[in-house]
């Protein structure tokens, strides 16, 4: 299989020159590219899939090609002209850095690989469009990874990402160059990445970038729990993301399994801890200090995909820009909100038009790009 390690291009023209000059703020790591199919489908087609419902778990070659042929004879219709079958680029790290990149104008880059395939040209043109450098993807012959999102009649998600064959980034073709001068890390769990993520924190902080980690799904918790207990206890995670479910399983065993106390073990070894809690908002830790912050906006979910990643975009958007603990989850509650408003995990201009509304009725520091842009 061979490896380009060069600058990823769109239409010829390298498109790390004209996104951003000097390394970016936020760097995720996604050793596969990903392209997400996402639709609405009945109850008998999650019934027929393997593994639980509302979580997130590899699927062989085969499978997937089955989702995606049994897939019209079971897509919901629509009800506000929304396309019934999204394909986007896709992915939790991608879905942070996307809307870190084009709703918040945080610099952002993204680390991996992508196929020279009609998949890999579809990841790099969404990601590239919405302002994400893409200077760090390495582009190599072969397929690249895809994944069906099967979304409820209530909007609730089980994603099946089939990574079978499919070009990644190996622990070994990281190159310190790619962190230098960046200030975040963010990566998701992933037992098929371990290594190279092993090999990316060690790196990452090396050259002094805070390192951000989401636990990814109950269902990677529950299977390979003791891999990411070493992670997690490994002193060089700074602020880490679980949903009530992961948070909950992470702890399945203890005497105490409940969001609050997960909370209390991941601010053990993590500056920063955060539990989600779906409608219920979310809470979080950062040494001394405790919050609890309610959703944000009238509940209006299509689709939860994406929900706890554009949580942490807008996250991290308030640490990077230095707000106090509670506005930092305030404004991921009002990211959080807007991408499950719509189907799949990137926000459209109308939903960031919604966040930056929420954001300024209640009082947050808005992206700089925006602050014109609100409608009062």
């Amino acid at each position: 299989m061979g490896v380009e390690i060069r600058p990823a291009t769109i239409n010829g023209e390298n498109h790390s020159e004209s996104v951003n000059i000097g390394a970016p703020v936020v760097l995720g790591l996604q050793p596969f590219a990903l392209v997400d199919h996402i639709a609405k489908v009945d109850w008998s087609l999650l019934s027929q899939i393997p593994g639980e419902r509302g979580g997130s778990f590899p699927v062989a070659v085969e499978e997937l090609k089955h989702i995606l042929n049994e897939l019209n004879a079971h897509i919901l219709p629509s009800t506000d002209n929304e396309s019934l079958l999204k394909t986007i680029a896709g992915g939790s790290v991608a879905n942070t850095i996307r809307g870190l990149a084009a709703g918040f104008g945080i610099s952002s880059g993204i680390i991996g690989a992508c196929g020279e395939d009609e998949e890999g040209k579809l990841f790099m043109s969404n990601m590239g469009l919405s302002k994400v450098d893409l200077s760090r993807l390495r582009l190599k012959n072969g397929t690249t990874a895809q994944c069906v999102c099967l979304v409820d009649e209530v909007g609730n998600r089980t994603m099946r990402p089939c990574l079978s064959g499919s070009v990644k980034v190996q622990a070994d073709e990281l190159k310190r160059e790619d962190f230098k001068g960046s200030k975040w890390l963010v990566l998701r769990y992933a037992i098929l990445n371990v290594e190279v993520i092993k090999a990316a924190i060690k790196i990452a902080k090396e050259e002094g970038l805070f390192v951000s980690l989401d636990l990814a799904s109950f269902e990677m918790v529950r299977k390979f729990k003791s891999p990411l207990i070493e992670l997690l206890e490994s002193g060089n995670i700074d602020l880490c993301f679980a949903n009530e479910d992961e948070a909950t399983e992470l702890l399945r065993d203890e005497e105490k399994a409940d969001p609050d106390a997960a909370l209390e073990y991941l601010a053990k070894h993590c500056k920063w801890a955060v539990v989600t809690l779906a409608q219920n908002g979310c809470i979080a830790k950062h040494e001394k200090e405790f919050v609890r912050v309610p959703a944000i906006g009238e509940a209006k979910v299509t689709d939860a995909t994406g929900a706890g990643d554009l949580f942490a975009s807008g996250f991290l958007y308030g640490l990077v820009r230095g707000l106090p603990l509670e506005e930092c989850c305030w404004v991921g509650s009002c990211s959080g909100g807007s991408v499950i408003r719509s189907l799949g995990g990137e926000v459209t201009p109308e939903n960031w038009q919604w966040m930056y509304k929420q954001m300024k009725t209640n009082g947050l520091q808005l992206p700089e790009p925006s602050k014109s842009s609100v409608v009062t």
